[in-house]
C-alpha cells in the first residue's frame, strides 16, 4: 500500500505545486511510481502534467483530480497501484482541506522566507493536529544569511518539525515546470541537490 503525502498551505504562492512535482520527479528518478492528485481548482499541477505528456512522457506517474467530498475515495484507489501519492492542496484552511489532511502519512508545509508564510501555518496546523497527522515544514526559497531566513527559521521551530533539508531561491524550480519535468532530470546543481536531500528525509521517515 502506497504512502500519501499532502502539501498543503494557506498562503497562496508558497509554493505547493513546485514542491509536488519535484518530489514527484525525484522519486521517479529512485524506480518508484508515483500518483499526483491535484485538489486545487486551479489546476496547476495538471498543466504541469500535461506539459510532461506531451514532452518527456509520463511512465511510471499517474494523475488525477479531486473536488473535496472525493479525495479519500481517489487517494484510497491511488495508494492501491502506486508507490506514492503526492496531494496538492487549494491555498485555504477549512472543512474542505480535511479529507486531504486525513489521508496523509505525512503532511509537507512549505513556508518561504516571510514572515506572512510562517503566519498562515496556523491554520493549516490547527487542522493537522485534528486530525493527529504527522506534519513537517519545509523552509523553501531560502536565502541563506539573512536574518529575515533566520527569523523566520527560529520561529518555525516552536511549531512542528522542521525539515532539515531547506530549498534554496533558484531560478531551475521555476525553469522546470513549464517545461513538465523537475529539477532531478537536469545537470548536478545545487537544485537537484537540494530536492533529492529532501527526499532522502522523506523516505527514511517511511522505512519500517
Amino acid at each position: 500500500m502506497g504512502k500519501v503525502i499532502t502539501v498543503a498551505q494557506q498562503k497562496g504562492g508558497a509554493g505547493k505545486t513546485t514542491l509536488a512535482v519535484n518530489l514527484a520527479v525525484e522519486f521517479l528518478q529512485r524506480g518508484q511510481r508515483v500518483a499526483l492528485l491535484d485538489t486545487d481548482p486551479q489546476g496547476s499541477l495538471g498543466r504541469w502534467f500535461m506539459a510532461r505528456r506531451d514532452g518527456v512522457g509520463v511512465d511510471g506517474l499517474d494523475f488525477s483530480t479531486a473536488s473535496a467530498w472525493g479525495v479519500s475515495y481517489e487517494c484510497e484507489k491511488l495508494r492501491k497501484i502506486n508507490d506514492l501519492v503526492i496531494v496538492d492542496t487549494p491555498p485555504k484552511v477549512d472543512a474542505d482541506l480535511r479529507p486531504a489532511l486525513r489521508e496523509a502519512d505525512l503532511v509537507l508545509i512549505p513556508v518561504a522566507s516571510s514572515h506572512l508564510d510562517l503566519w498562515a501555518v496556523d491554520g493549516v496546523l490547527d487542522l493537522i493536529l485534528r486530525e493527529s497527522r504527522p506534519a513537517m515544514i519545509v523552509l523553501n526559497r531560502w536565502k541563506s544569511g539573512t536574518r529575515l531566513a533566520d527569523e523566520v527559521a527560529q520561529a518555525a521551530e516552536g511549531k512542528a518539525e522542521i525539515a532539515s533539508s531547506r530549498l534554496g531561491s533558484r531560478v531551475a524550480f521555476a525553469e522546470v515546470l513549464g517545461q513538465g519535468r523537475g529539477v532531478g532530470e537536469g545537470p548536478k546543481t545545487p537544485a537537484r541537490a537540494e530536492m533529492a536531500a529532501l527526499a532522502d528525509e522523506i523516505a527514511a521517515r517511511f522505512q519500517p
